[in-house]
């Protein structure tokens, strides 16, 4: 009887003991994780941080989502920024693509006139990318159309300066924004200068600075601002051209 009564004491002993020992590893585990929590805190602050960054890109991308020219985010970015109108660049889509709705003057205007505020995107061959913005738009008549807001941008050219650039309309001519004529595609500028393309969606010419401003240090008429938006005068080959609009 007194060796059972002693061997349940032992039991009872060891039990306390592990019982202790496990206590003290617990304490000692919720010491760690206390000690961890700040680092644990910062992670997740910074998964929430990445998964919003990610919602907003996803966002930004959007109207982009269907573009073969405009892959670059930060092109989206600037684009957002130079047209400053947050209800049209959230609602905007792609309403033309030449190389699905086809490289014909006739088959953007059926898509684009009186569409309003109209962005145009084009890629060349050479892998110029440019293009223009109206906030009145095309409607499918002949002659020009005023647009104090207008501008023309490159976003991507071969002329030593890789960085998107903005270029608005010159003060007093105004009046010459666009040029609106069924037979031909978008056209900017007076007499056709900044740059036009003809019928079949290629361009015509361009001399880039009749009607609007220029980079800093160049000037009008001369080689570099004639190649400065497609890479050449008049032998640039169009490889696409999109347009959004609302």
């Amino acid at each position: 009887m007194d060796n059972n009564n002693n061997n349940q004491t032992e039991i009872v002993e060891i039990y306390k003991k592990e019982n202790q020992d496990l206590k003290k590893e617990i304490e000692d585990l919720k010491r760690e994780i206390e000690k961890m929590k700040p680092v644990f805190d910062k992670y997740r602050e910074q998964y929430q941080k990445d998964l919003e960054y990610q919602k907003q890109i996803k966002e930004l991308r959007k109207p982009f989502s269907n573009s073969e020219i405009i892959q670059d985010i930060e092109y989206i970015q600037t684009l957002k920024e130079w047209i400053n109108d947050n209800d049209f660049f959230s609602k905007m889509n792609l309403g033309f693509s030449a190389k699905k709705d086809g490289f014909s003057a006739q088959n953007w205007h059926k898509a684009v006139d009186n569409k309003g505020k109209t962005l145009v995107i084009i890629k060349t061959k050479d892998n110029f990318i440019f293009g223009g913005f109206t906030q009145v738009g095309w409607q499918g008549k002949k002659g020009y159309i005023s647009d104090s807001n207008a501008f023309i941008f490159s976003l991507r050219n071969d002329k030593g300066d890789r960085n998107p650039q903005k270029f608005t309309i010159k003060y007093g001519k105004e009046q010459y924004a666009i040029v609106d004529d069924s037979e031909n595609g978008p056209i900017f500028g007076y007499s056709w200068r900044d740059w036009n393309l003809k019928s079949n969606l290629q361009p015509g010419y361009s001399n880039f600075g009749e009607s609007y401003n220029l980079p800093k240090g160049i000037k009008y008429g001369t080689d570099l601002a004639q190649t400065y938006l497609s890479g050449s005068y008049t032998s640039s080959v169009v490889v696409e051209l999109e347009t959004y609009f609302i």
